[in-house]
């Protein structure tokens, strides 16, 4: 009875003592990673008083480091190559009482070292969660989170969720898409302006109004049975002003400028990104920009900071194990420490050889955007093992190209050039292409709701080299006609909420110039699903004439020819400036209309219209 007793006082005593260790991060890990280091960020009332200590095999702890702030233990672990999956017990002494806390190393999935990222065969689907489909009503409201839902305000919470992703997998499987980009969706406890996800209350936590972490894996899950591979958004730079460690920061340089903040001052970045590469900058430019907050709601966080560094760089890690990613997608790529992205980069792609990352470095001269590539010779020697970029150049000049009156060569003049100027990249063929995303006008507004450019553009991204990426809606035709708010553009997907008039799903209340568009895409897509041509094949593009841009992708498994006309009237195109590709073929189908070509009777082009023709 006495053993009884004592067991109960001490199993109460290590409760209590639990209340106050309120995390751990990672929550757990897992055996067989390839990098062995692993190091814990532990946060509890004082427990830098404590003195940790592990005995499990394949496990050594090889250092304790506690901050300024006591209530912070950073604990470095070595992993060997066969520690076992399981539980170990790491033991805190010496404080108010003793504790024993229990962390798991997991069993990795078969094949996850090698999981293959996203690539030039998928088209991404890009979905703002909060605004797509409302698959659970019942977590639109969440205890304790401060923003409640407001689907009549632009800029509130409208109740799109994982669920409703989940839901919709086999109509995005039907359109032809093979990947999903979400923005975050991770916690964003903000007192407003949440739903886009960008300020992140919790590294390892999905938002509630979104679902579970659970939620978010089984998406990975079932989108991977469609054939349909998942990317993160992600963000190293910054975080959100109620982040849970800004009340309580581990040390006086977690985030840049954090002085000021605690004066209730803020310095935002100049946003000047060209300062990166300019021989020129100074120190000052260049600490403005790289340690300036993005807004006075997103702390800039401090990568120079060497455990602030380590517990981002394994937050990546732990998602993409964790919920079977196939890429990322890294938000405001050039504003973090330049050195820390190279190092963030490298140990992702270490850890997952045959993985995708994306940046996003929003500038319209390709050889800024160039600079971040992996395998870019930079005269500075700044490397880096970054695979993939946004290609924004690609993305404003197709537009000014489409929107451009002009004819014979200078109407495609801006896409033309821009193309030209692919020798400054390391890889051209692996960069993003995309008519719009969450962050500007969409597509169809951008080409002034003109239906033959529009069709035009949707042509030219299926296409071209690289990797076509479009946002949710385009397929319907979703447009922000009169303004450039965020908010509208984000508008919710019709048909994703009960009681929506128009659902895009089922078809209800679609317009015929909706219902084409869907099939149009459809077409594309599906056809671009099965074409290795357009997947790996080489390219080449001829100065444009009678406003005609032909351009050729090819292999050893045949040629497609896309020739984009913004002629008002069909045009007989002399098809002998093309020999060098053409030479011995004449007998193709075009990929919209589904007819055959014979070359030999030469090539009419119709007005205001693009033209696939695929010759095996």
């Amino acid at each position: 009875m006495k053993s009884l007793i004592t067991s109960i006082v001490i199993l109460l005593t290590v409760q209590s003592f639990a209340q106050d260790l309120q995390r751990v991060e990672p929550p757990f890990w897992w055996a067989g990673m390839n990098n062995p280091k692993l190091q814990l960020m532990v946060y509890g009332e004082n427990i830098a008083s404590t003195k940790p200590s592990i005995n499990y095999e394949g496990v050594e702890l090889k250092s304790v480091t506690s901050l300024q702030n006591e209530n912070y233990l950073f604990i470095d672990l070595d992993l060997s190559v066969d520690v076992l999956p399981g539980s170990f017990e790491i033991k805190f002494e010496g404080g108010e009482s003793d504790l024993n806390y229990s962390y798991e190393l997991k069993e990795r999935s078969e094949g996850s070292a090698n999981r293959e990222g996203f690539n030039s065969s998928d088209v991404l689907y890009l979905i703002t969660p909060d605004r797509f489909v409302n698959g659970d009503p019942e977590n639109d409201e969440v205890p304790g989170l401060r923003e409640k839902p407001n689907r009549g305000e632009d800029y509130g919470r409208h109740g799109g969720d994982i669920q409703g992703i989940i839901n919709s997998l086999d109509y995005l499987a039907d359109l032809g898409f093979t990947a999903i980009w979400l923005n975050p969706v991770l916690e964003n406890d903000m007192d407003k302006y949440s739903y886009h996800g960008y300020s992140t209350t919790d590294f390892y936590k999905v938002d509630p109004r979104f679902g579970t972490n659970e939620d978010y894996a089984e998406l990975s899950r079932l989108a991977e049975e469609q054939g349909i591979k998942i990317i993160m958004d992600m963000i190293v730079n910054h975080c959100g002003s109620e982040h849970w460690w800004m009340k309580d920061f581990p040390a006086s340089d977690w985030v840049n400028y954090q002085e000021e903040f605690l004066k209730g001052e803020y310095n935002i970045t100049t946003h000047r990104k060209p300062v990166v590469q300019d021989p020129y900058s100074s120190a000052i430019d260049r600490k403005e920009f790289f340690d300036g907050w993005f807004v006075p709601t997103m702390p800039d966080l401090n990568q120079n900071n060497p455990f602030m560094a380590t517990y981002l760089t394994q937050n990546s890690i732990w998602w993409i194990e964790f919920a079977n990613m196939s890429g990322i997608r890294m938000d405001t790529y050039p504003y973090p420490e330049m050195d820390y992205m190279t190092e963030w980069t490298c140990a992702v792609m270490n850890e997952y050889p045959n993985f995708n990352v994306v940046g996003e470095e929003w500038f319209e001269d390709p050889s800024i955007v160039a600079y971040w590539q992996q395998g870019k010779e930079n005269p500075n020697g700044y490397t880096s093992c970054l695979p993939s970029l946004m290609d924004f150049p690609l993305q404003s000049n197709l537009t000014k190209s489409l929107n451009n009156p002009n004819g014979d060569w200078s109407g495609w003049l801006p896409a033309y050039t821009t193309l030209a100027n692919d020798f400054v990249y390391a890889d051209p063929f692996n960069l993003v292409i995309f008519p719009d995303n969450h962050d500007m006008s969409r597509f169809y507004t951008q080409v002034e709701e003109n239906m033959e450019m529009f069709k035009l553009g949707l042509a030219y991204f299926t296409t071209m080299r690289g990797i076509p990426q479009f946002y949710y809606g385009t397929e319907v035709l979703m447009g922000n006609p009169g303004t450039t708010e965020h908010g509208v553009i984000r508008s919710d997907f019709p048909g994703g909420w009960k009681g929506d008039k128009v659902n895009s799903f089922t078809g209800k209340g679609l317009s015929q110039k909706q219902k084409d568009t869907q099939a149009y895409f459809k077409t594309l897509l599906s056809w671009r699903k099965n074409s290795s041509i357009v997947h790996d094949g080489e390219l080449k593009h001829y100065n444009p004439k009678q406003d005609i841009y032909v351009y050729f992708r090819y292999s050893e498994e045949g040629i497609v020819m896309t020739s984009l006309s913004k002629n008002k009237s069909d045009v007989s195109l002399d098809i002998t400036r093309f020999s060098e590709i053409l030479t011995g073929t004449e007998t193709g189908r075009e990929i919209i209309s589904g007819s055959m070509v014979d070359l030999s009777e030469g090539l009419i082009v119709p007005a205001k219209s693009p033209m696939i023709i695929e010759f095996k």
